[in-house]
């Protein structure tokens, strides 16, 4: 078993490696949209998965596979000659589904979005249940009360600070 990091680093050094082979090396037109995104390694550093997107239809996607398919022997050869590992990794390519996963994400967002926009627009125009302020007093607004107006039994002022003599029963 290798280590996780050297696998981590042979995956990279592989991704750039088959992308290098199939911009200079590869000469399959189906494999002139085709963009690797990422590479991952066994940790037995045995078997490598290549993955891809392609811009296009379906029909791009589907002759870029096949062209990757009939090319995998040139690129595992490119990729023995560039790599320093006793045995060459056999390679697989894999479409990589973060691209639909994303716009499946952003489609999701701009729902999100929309819906929150109307729940604002509905807050908008709502009215309270009940009184617009349920804690309002029955004293009026223009009437100060200064400490002479509290009973010296509820609270005793001294220097120290207030005092509330009630709330210790």
């Amino acid at each position: 078993m290798a280590d996780p990091a050297r696998a981590a680093k042979l995956a990279q050094r592989i991704k750039v490696v088959v992308a290098e082979a199939l911009g200079r090396r590869v000469k399959d037109p189906r494999l002139e949209g085709v963009t690797v995104t990422d590479a991952r390694v066994t940790n037995d550093l045995q078997h490598a998965t290549v993955y891809y997107t392609v811009f296009g239809d379906e029909v791009a996607q589907a002759d870029a596979a096949k062209g990757l398919e009939k090319a995998k022997g040139v690129l595992r050869q490119e990729v023995g000659r560039n790599i320093t590992v006793r045995l060459t990794p056999t390679l697989e390519f894999v479409a990589d589904q973060i691209p639909v996963v994303a716009s499946n994400l952003e489609e999701l967002l701009r729902e999100a979005k929309k819906r929150d926009a109307e729940v604002a627009a509905l807050a908008a125009s709502a009215k309270h249940a009940g009184d617009a302020d349920p804690y309002k007093s029955d004293i009026p607004e223009d009437i100060e009360l200064d400490e002479d107006d509290f009973d010296e039994e509820d609270t005793d002022l001294t220097a120290d600070g207030d005092v509330d003599e009630d709330s210790n029963k």
